[in-house]
């Protein structure tokens, strides 16, 4: 899952990053998504395998606008949910490191049928 999530990410031509991957040498690019798989869990088990796995991320945006990190965490929860994905959180303030750029995130899962 964190492959297609990835796949996603990029089609909006932004850089993508594992969260926390940028070292201090990095220069921050002016906007910039970010992923973090939070959780897999198996959630419905049948003759001993599973048969259902939530896939939790978080995905961040960074970004030196605040209405470029705003309205892109927008796109980026409609174009999953248009392509499956439960949005499970709206958003939310996500520190940066540099004084010049914000960070928004929100949380996401993917339900994966295993019996498929």
């Amino acid at each position: 899952m964190e492959d297609e999530l990835i796949r996603l990410l990029e089609s909006k031509k932004y850089p993508v990053f594992r969260q926390g991957s940028l070292t201090e040498k990095d220069a921050y690019p002016d906007t910039f998504i970010t992923f973090w798989n939070t959780e897999e869990l198996g959630e419905s088990f049948y003759d001993n395998d599973v048969a259902l796995t939530t896939h939790s991320f978080d995905v961040n945006v960074y970004s030196n606008s605040p209405d470029t990190a705003y309205s892109l965490q927008r796109e980026l929860r409609d174009m999953l949910k248009e392509n499956g994905w439960t949005i499970q959180s709206r958003g939310y303030d996500v520190a940066s490191d540099e004084p010049t750029h914000i960070g928004r995130g929100f949380a996401v899962i993917f339900l994966k049928n295993e019996t498929i």
